[in-house]
């Protein structure tokens, strides 16, 4: 079993930057990707950025791609999402999760296994 934890969120002005954390514990020799998901009221879940995990090949979202990088350190099972010119678009509960080997999509929301609990990211003007 995989724990995820994130953290990192809080309130910024519009043009900021952030860098979001989500530590993985546990049953971490089974992840085969990592990805963030952001979600507000009343919408679906969506994809923002996927990496995998054993040769760092990394995915983004089109309304992130260019502003948001996704990265990770293997050592400490932790990964990052830096977020940059953030407009109030980007305001949402960012989520961490990872998932076990799988032959769908990485943008996917369903195929992912393990969740964390979602950290809210604030874009203020």
């Amino acid at each position: 079993q995989v724990q995820l934890v994130e953290s990192g969120g809080r309130l910024i002005q519009t043009g900021g930057s952030l860098r979001l954390s989500c530590a993985a514990s546990g049953g971490t020799f089974e992840i085969e990707a990592m990805a963030w998901f952001r979600q507000v009221p009343g919408k679906d879940r969506q994809f923002v950025a996927a990496i995998r995990w054993s040769n760092d090949m990394t995915y983004y979202g089109d309304s992130v791609r260019g502003r948001f990088t996704i990265s990770k350190d293997s050592a400490a099972n932790t990964m990052y999402l830096q977020l940059s010119s953030l407009n109030s678009e980007d305001t949402a509960v960012y989520y961490c999760a990872a998932r076990k080997l799988s032959i769908y999509p990485l943008s996917y929301a369903t195929y992912y296994n393990y969740w964390g609990q979602g950290t809210q990211v604030t874009v203020s003007s």
